[in-house]
């Protein structure tokens, strides 16, 4: 079983240097064969693509032409090459856009490698061409082993090494039980038990975002500005953005805002797939169309900070991982239909889309049974999971 981990680590000031300049070595290989393959398509429209094992039998013309990029590990500059064929390869088959360039000025830097990471004590790594890093706790990750490794760069200024490694699958006990699961607005989900599961509290963290981000917008205007003013009377000396350190203090500032919110609706997940997985053998869901709700601009915001595909995502991982089964069914009309005796409502059918989501409790009028809609849903959802 492949499993994965993120370390954070302490790299020095030489070493911060280092990984500098194997990020923007990885992002020259990225330009330079973007580079050719786009002026190879130019010059022959019918020339056959090439794989990754001829991109990476150009690396050896490069170094010799470029030796800067010799300080980079080589199975990083691979890895760059494959990344590239398969963005080609979805491109192709109409999945996703067409490459493209990569800036130095994005937010997050990295490089992924496939050497080998040796594990030299429980706060310290010796990573290829970087030599012994400092980094976090590494009992999680020692023992295993490592098939590929990313270093990356945050947007907070912090450095990461996250770890992709082999080891024993292992699995909870079988309790017998089952569970469906229904996602809504109000609150993140309401199980088919009754259990409701709230939505997770941001509101200080958001207020304070908000704050923070007009403050740098005010920060960037003036920086903007300013470089205007150079470009017109000082153009010897024209500033950019890094040139401004109250506009770079804000920026980190939010982008550390960014990250606890983040981190905190992640530990948040977590913590409730796992406890799903540990007391539940099969988990029924429903597959949203999240994209068609998100066109709704009253509840755009609270859908998106609810983050349903991480949940679903974390429930598919962890349901392999540890022996469970989960079920994806469609949620048409699952909120509509009583559980009870199985019959439509249709008296909802004549409501608007702001009417229908305002109907928090009703009754059957086939059956008579009084029902909560979120936790009705919840066990439509599992009777259809277990058909």
């Amino acid at each position: 079983m492949l499993k994965g981990n993120k370390l954070r680590i302490y790299p020095t000031k030489q070493q911060c240097d280092d990984l500098n300049c194997m990020f923007g070595n990885d992002r020259f290989v990225w330009n330079q064969m973007l580079n050719m393959l786009n002026e190879r398509y130019q010059n022959n429209h019918h020339a056959y693509f090439p794989t990754t094992y001829e991109l990476n039998y150009l690396l050896k013309q490069l170094k010799a032409e470029y030796p800067f990029l010799k300080i980079s590990d080589s199975s990083s500059l691979q890895v760059t090459n494959d990344n590239l064929v398969k963005a080609f390869q979805r491109f192709f088959k109409k999945i996703s856009g067409k490459p493209r360039f990569h800036s130095r000025k994005a937010s997050k830097q990295s490089y992924t490698g496939k050497s080998i990471i040796t594990i030299i004590g429980k706060h310290y790594l010796k990573v290829p061409k970087l030599g012994y890093v400092k980094c976090s706790d590494t009992s999680c990750i020692s023992g295993h082993l490592i098939k590929r490794y990313t270093v990356s760069l945050a947007p907070t200024g912090k450095y990461y090494l996250a770890v992709n490694y082999e080891c024993e699958n292992q699995t909870f006990s079988k309790t017998n039980r089952q569970v469906g699961i229904d996602l809504n607005a109000s609150e993140l989900a309401t199980l088919s038990d009754g259990t409701h599961v709230p939505s997770l509290d941001t509101k200080d963290l958001e207020t304070k975002l908000r704050l923070a981000q007009r403050k740098l917008s005010r920060r960037y205007q003036r920086a903007k500005r300013l470089i205007q003013y150079d470009q017109q009377y000082h153009k010897d000396n024209v500033r950019e953005l890094t040139d401004f350190p109250n506009y770079q203090k804000q920026r980190h500032y939010v982008a550390k805002l960014h990250a606890k919110i983040t981190n905190k609706r992640n530990d948040y997940l977590h913590k409730l797939t796992t406890y799903l997985v540990k007391h539940f053998d099969k988990i029924v869901i429903e597959d949203l169309k999240v994209s068609n709700m998100m066109k709704n601009h009253h509840l755009a915001h609270k859908i998106a900070s609810q983050s349903w595909y991480e949940l679903r995502r974390q429930l598919t991982y962890k349901c392999a991982w540890y022996g469970k089964e989960l079920i994806v069914v469609p949620a048409r009309n699952t909120s509509r239909i009583c559980s009870q005796c199985g019959l439509k409502n249709t008296q909802f059918d004549q409501l608007t889309t702001n009417e229908w989501l305002a109907v928090r409790h009703w009754t059957c009028p086939h059956c008579g049974a009084k029902l909560d809609r979120d936790v009705n849903a919840a066990i439509n959802i599992l009777n259809k999971g277990l058909v």
